[in-house]
């Protein structure tokens, strides 16, 4: 997980998995070949799709948006992962799901209420 420092869009402070917007033209499981790489200088190994949610949230300046939370649990190799945009994240760890970090993102209750249960048996095998 990574803490988004002061310079991210939002969410200052709190802990998240990664994430980001999809490009044009790249499949889902491209885009996140590419959060990862661009986030945590890391090769996806493996890509499974666990699921979505809908995101309900506001823009700092109070705009509400609705995003679609496309869901995946991705594999590395712990030895290459390092925060690779220093600029807006400050931290970051490797957590069980038992005890993550706080504060967590807004958005970290509502996947691990509808999620967390499949991400367990893909982290299982």
């Amino acid at each position: 997980m990574a803490k988004r420092s002061a310079r991210a869009r939002d969410e200052h402070g709190r802990w998240d998995f990664g994430g980001g917007g999809l490009k044009h033209g790249y499949s889902l499981e491209d885009n996140v070949r590419r959060e990862v790489k661009e986030e945590y200088d890391a090769e996806a190994k493996d890509i499974e799709f666990i699921g979505y949610f809908d995101a309900f949230r506001e823009t700092p300046e109070g705009v509400p948006t609705h995003w679609l939370a496309m869901c995946f649990a991705v594999r590395v190799d712990p030895a290459e992962v390092k925060i690779n945009e220093p600029d807006l994240f400050d931290d970051g760890g490797w957590f069980t799901l038992d005890s993550l970090p706080s504060p967590p993102h807004s958005q970290i209750g509502i996947f691990m209420n509808l999620h967390s249960a499949r991400l367990k048996e893909i982290m299982a095998i």
